[in-house]
């Protein structure tokens, strides 16, 4: 019988999915049921416009091999849809074919089709047109609204079905989403608010997609809707009815980062025990956001004031390079609850307290399947609890997986995996030049001070930015002519006059006659600008020229899409003769939408106006730069390092790598050393890089370059010196783990027989992060009492003499090596102590 390829393929398939068979997916109290049986699942974000379609399959491999069952995204209506009814799903905007390759993963899909993302992402993911429809009001019971979020809707739906991919009709795709986190501020819009939610839910329903719909953040999510929680933890979340499981859709691996402030990050071991716990107290579906964050490419960002990078400490990093220990703990964790699925699907936990701040719960079904999870919620001591009948050590903050109710697989604070030690490497040529020197030449135009564009218009008063511009440029031109009369003086005793300018923000550049005089920008909490600048005024016409940026517009709040921006005033003259003041703001205004060279394409490096003489032009303002440059060598992943520029955009190749400012300073407050990850974790917990520049290096994707020959336009708008510009690549530094005597064994070598874990015991294993990669180095050993974190170990007070030798034996020369961490390999040096081993090596 003949058998075709398709049947061929899923046959092959059959192992380890049923994307081939139309799959029922529907929903019972304890968990997702997907074709009849009930599922423990593990999910990831992954924002499909974040990443290159170059690196797509890569991250979609790394997060299957991390233990992810689900891939989750969100889809960018201004993306797919920047004119209405003008669409574009290519390129980065290709949903279906990064629906189809995790479909090859074999993973499923979570569609999060809002059409309201947040996201910090450019205007919440709404196009700006929505805002100009009349009669619109956004997010409530309005009819132009619910009009156009229905027509999206069904755009994205019936695209997906055309694609065969629901899982009702063999995709991958088992969940969709409506709104999102709307219940956090639907109470502002009064009365609209219900009405809104349930016509959404019905809506959405009666589109027929065969799997089920959920609202995050909306505990009034009308039936059969899915209402689920995001946070930092959600294991106290409890569905709006029984007939609901228990989802996590946004478990927050990191946070996001903002021009301006220092870095978030986000400790393993927290984000292990928030994992745990939500398993532990009924939970079955979770979902890391984000499980690799990526890139702000473009003008997508949003905030306003969020960075070009997203990387939002996730366990696969901005570059798609594995965050260890982040992403190899949490492959542990997902293997250990793995190991308590059969039971945990049949059975609500039943809970009993061991003490003060411990717990156990345990899932026990009729069939004799057994799974237990013991909590010590405390943030100060260790404990040792008593549980049928065995003694278990349960450190602070930590939860411990038992998937026979006996014996410990995993705790949360214990990690097996190794860590890395990653850092930028600047290139260097075969003459030891920097890459610096990698650019070929340079050629410049000069921005024009103030109005340049016959499309400029006159209107009284001060507009506000975003409903002039439409947000097609960050650039708004404000521009007013004035007249000094000469035959008397203007200024009281000859003293300069002040400009007082108030604007809505994001950043402000002031000029007199051609010249800069001043200019300020808000910050992510205050986006406002408020400017007192000195000016010197001449007899005759004087030129204010008010340049007014933005940095991405509001993504969150209610009403966040009427949030303003631009020189709104007062706009005033201070000090003038008898110590009077004019107000300007209702003059008559001349206004220009964006910069003369974005109406010339000057990003694409094609213009007859580049010039390369006399003298490059530094540290000046508005001077738009173009080069050549060779792509760095090797395939790791390559940032370019804005020191020396002030604040701009820039492309490769035509294409925006985005909004950079390596001048925008983070606050010196805040930071410490290391950060304990026991206790509640918040947004600004645990914070590094403060008095540093916010972010200094920006992505390149390696699939924009090509070997030589690459072109690079940047417009500085502050001023820089562009000469100082630099490529430095994503390396892997160093390798290391530390694993104790009292370490679980490894979970992939779990086992319920007694005698096989006790030959077995904890292990410490090591790994080159690329395939033609072997160790070459142990360039520390200590078995004994080490001290510090990878990258910067130390002997304590005792450490065995045969640790580095063994370690070499084992290691150097292979790409992966493991040891047994016991005085049986080591010796015993320090008799009646508990001892650790910790290894630090390097690949090559």
């Amino acid at each position: 019988m003949a058998v075709s390829l398709y049947g061929l393929f899923c046959l092959l398939l059959l192992t380890t999915t049923s994307f081939c068979f139309a799959a029922n997916v529907t929903y019972d109290h304890r968990a997702l049921v997907i074709d009849g049986k009930r599922r423990v699942l593990v999910s990831g974000s992954i924002h499909y416009p974040r990443s290159t379609p170059d690196m797509w399959p890569d991250l979609i491999q790394k997060s299957k091999d991390g233990g992810l069952d689900v891939i989750e995204t969100y889809v960018f209506w201004n993306l797919h849809e920047p004119v209405r009814g003008k669409y574009d799903f290519e390129g980065r905007n290709d949903l279906v074919k990064f629906v189809k390759l995790v479909k090859e993963a074999g993973l499923f899909v979570h569609l999060r089709i809002g059409p309201y993302v947040c996201a910090e992402w450019n205007y919440g993911g709404f196009p700006l047109w929505l805002h100009f429809i009349p009669g619109i009001k956004l997010r409530t019971d309005n009819e132009p609204f619910k009009a156009e979020m229905k027509r999206f809707t069904a755009k994205i739906v019936d695209l997906m079905k055309q694609e065969n991919l629901y899982a009702s009709q063999g995709g991958p795709i088992i969940l969709s989403q409506i709104e999102n986190e709307y219940g956090n501020i639907d109470s502002a819009y009064g009365g609209g608010a219900k009405p809104y939610i349930t016509w959404a839910a019905t809506m959405a329903t009666s589109l027929n997609t065969g799997v089920p719909w959920v609202m995050c953040q909306q505990k009034d999510a009308p039936n059969p809707i899915i209402d689920t929680c995001n946070g930092f933890y959600c294991d106290q979340y409890t569905p709006n009815s029984n007939n609901k499981p228990k989802m996590w859709t946004e478990n927050w691996s990191g946070w996001f980062s903002s021009f301006g402030d220092p870095l978030p990050y986000r400790p393993t071991e927290d984000v292990a025990f928030a994992v745990a716990r939500f398993y532990q107290l009924g939970g079955t579906f979770q979902n890391y956001y984000m499980y690799h964050g990526g890139t702000n490419f473009g003008r997508s960002s949003g905030g306003p004031f969020i960075t070009t990078t997203y990387d939002y400490d996730a366990p696969i990093d901005e570059y798609g390079l594995l965050r260890q220990p982040k992403w190899g703990h949490l492959k542990d964790v997902h293997k250990a609850i793995k190991l308590c699925e059969e039971a945990m699907v049949e059975t609500d936990p039943k809970t009993t307290s061991l003490g003060s701040n411990l717990e156990a719960s345990v899932y026990k079904t009729e069939s004799g399947k057994c799974a237990a999870f013991l909590a010590n919620v405390g943030t100060q001591s260790d404990a040792t609890v008593k549980f049928n009948g065995n003694s278990y050590s349960l450190p602070a903050w930590s939860v411990s997986i038992l998937p026979d109710c006996k014996n410990v697989v995993l705790n949360t604070a214990k990690i097996n995996s190794m860590s890395t030690v990653t850092k930028f490497v600047h290139q260097s040529s075969e003459d030891g030049a920097t890459e610096t020197d990698a650019f070929s030449g340079w050629s410049w135009i000069y921005e024009p001070v103030g109005i340049s564009s016959n499309n400029a218009f006159t209107k009284p008063g001060l507009l506000e930015q975003i409903n002039t511009t439409a947000d097609q440029s960050d650039y708004l031109w404000y521009s007013l002519s004035i007249e000094m009369k000469g035959d008397e003086p203007f200024l009281e005793d000859g003293s300069q006059a002040v400009l007082h300018v108030d604007s809505l923000g994001h950043a402000l550049n002031v000029f007199i006659n051609g010249k800069v005089a001043g200019g300020g920008n808000g910050r992510n909490s205050n986006p406002k600008v408020s400017l007192d600048v000195p000016v010197s005024l001449v007899p005759g016409k004087n030129n204010i020229d008010l340049l007014s940026s933005t940095v991405g517009l509001q993504n969150y709040g209610a009403f966040f899409d009427l949030k303003g921006a631009g020189v709104t005033g007062p706009v005033q003259l201070k000090g003038l003769k008898n110590g009077s003041t004019a107000d300007l703001s209702s003059q008559q205004w001349t206004y220009q939408i964006g910069l003369k060279g974005e109406g010339l394409g000057l990003s694409t490096g094609s213009s007859s106006l580049w010039v390369s003489q006399p003298a490059l032009p530094k540290n000046q303002p508005l001077v738009w730069y173009k080069t050549t440059f060779d792509a760095p060598s090797g395939s790791s992943p390559v940032a370019l390092d804005f020191t020396g520029l002030g604040k701009g955009e820039a492309w490769v190749n035509g294409q925006s790598i985005g909004r950079y400012w390596p001048t925008n300073i983070a606050s010196s407050n805040g930071c410490t050393n290391s950060c304990n990850y026991r206790g509640s974790y918040s947004s600004n917990k645990c914070l590094k890089n403060c008095g540093k520049p916010t972010q200094l290096l920006y992505h390149v994707p390696r699939s924009w370059l090509k070997p030589s020959g690459n072109l690079l336009v940047l417009f500085e708008q502050a001023g820089g010196d562009p000469t100082k510009l630099s490529f430095a690549t994503r390396e892997v530094q160093s390798i290391c783990s530390r694993v104790s005597e009292s370490h679980p064994i490894p979970v992939e070598t779990w086992t319920a027989d007694e005698e096989t874990r006790k030959r077995t015991g904890p292990t410490l294993s090591l790994g080159c992060p690329h395939p033609h990669q072997v160790i070459s180095k142990i360039n520390f050993a200590s078995f004994g009492t080490p001290h510090g974190s990878c990258g910067s170990f130390s002997h304590g007070r005792c450490s065995s003499e045969r640790a580095l030798s063994i370690i070499e034996k084992a290691c150097v020369g292979s790409r992966s090596c493991s040891v047994g961490v016991s005085v049986n390999t080591f010796g015993d040096p320090c008799a009646g102590t508990a001892k650790t081993l910790a290894v630090e090596a390097s690949c090559a």
